[in-house]
């Protein structure tokens, strides 16, 4: 039982060394000898090589082969981009989706995509709370078989959505999820030309769902907002009512985001 406990305070002490390290490079602003580094974090050199090492694999370090110098990569500026943008169209379309919720009085959900996979990341409850619905802060669905999913899938060529398949599978979640390409493909043909995707008890039983994308100044899907509702609830009629309410939404927020069609 020690041993397991020293074990992990060596780990904690590890990833303190090694974020104390990326701290000190970035407070510098440039290239630094690796005994440099080891007296200014308290650490033999042997040791900081090893971290040094690894951080290199990862890409976030790199070793200037004239001097032997150490700088960080341009990778953790991509990372803070990527954390930084999600959670700017986090707050951009919170009031949105309370207004879809309390218009419709139904569920409201932003998602984004991350690893080939939907991550939730703001979700609005229904005023009954009715669904089980995967849709929960931080929860992950696969693209496939959500309306969110479908598009995101938008940004992808045939060529790579084969490969996220291959990569990915594709499950069924119900007995109505699409689980060939060929239907996914199908309808994904429908939501380019309608700028809405749905998802009828594909990814849950009894639920109904329509998501729009949110599109930046690249022509990216960077988000999609959807709402879901039980089927009973979920009209042919609401859904009309709602795609058009939703597709206004999507221009405005897109709008916000630089997009010009």
């Amino acid at each position: 039982m020690n041993n397991v406990i020293e074990k992990k305070v060596k780990k904690n002490q590890s990833v303190e060394k090694v974020l104390q390290i990326i701290e000190l490079l970035v407070s510098q602003g440039g290239e630094m000898r690796l005994q440099d580094i080891a007296d200014q974090v308290n650490s033999p050199s042997s040791t900081v090589l090893r971290y040094l090492s690894t951080l290199s694999s990862f890409g976030y370090v790199y070793q200037n082969a004239d001097s032997s110098k150490y700088a960080l990569t341009l990778k953790l500026a991509q990372l803070g981009s990527l954390v930084s943008g999600q959670y700017d169209i986090r707050n951009l379309v919170h009031d949105d989706l309370v207004a879809l919720s309390k218009e419709f009085q139904e569920s409201s959900c932003l998602a984004i995509e991350e690893d080939h996979e939907v991550v939730y990341i703001d979700v609005i409850n229904g005023p009954d709370n009715m669904l089980k619905t995967m849709q929960r802060i931080g929860k992950r669905a696969p693209l496939h078989a959500t309306s969110v999913g479908k598009n995101i899938l938008q940004n992808y060529t045939e060529k790579e959505i084969e490969d996220i398949l291959k990569e990915k599978g594709m499950p069924a979640l119900t007995a109505k999820t699409l689980t060939t390409p060929e239907a996914l493909f199908k309808e994904l043909d429908t939501v380019q030309e309608t700028g809405v995707a749905m998802d009828n008890e594909e990814c849950e039983i009894g639920a109904r769902c329509i998501s729009v994308p949110l599109i930046d100044y690249t022509g990216k899907v960077v988000a999609a907002i959807s709402i879901s509702g039980p089927v009973f609830r979920m009209t042919d009629e609401k859904v009309e009512k709602i795609k058009e309410y939703m597709l206004r939404m999507s221009k405005e927020i897109s709008k916000k985001l630089a997009y010009t069609e």
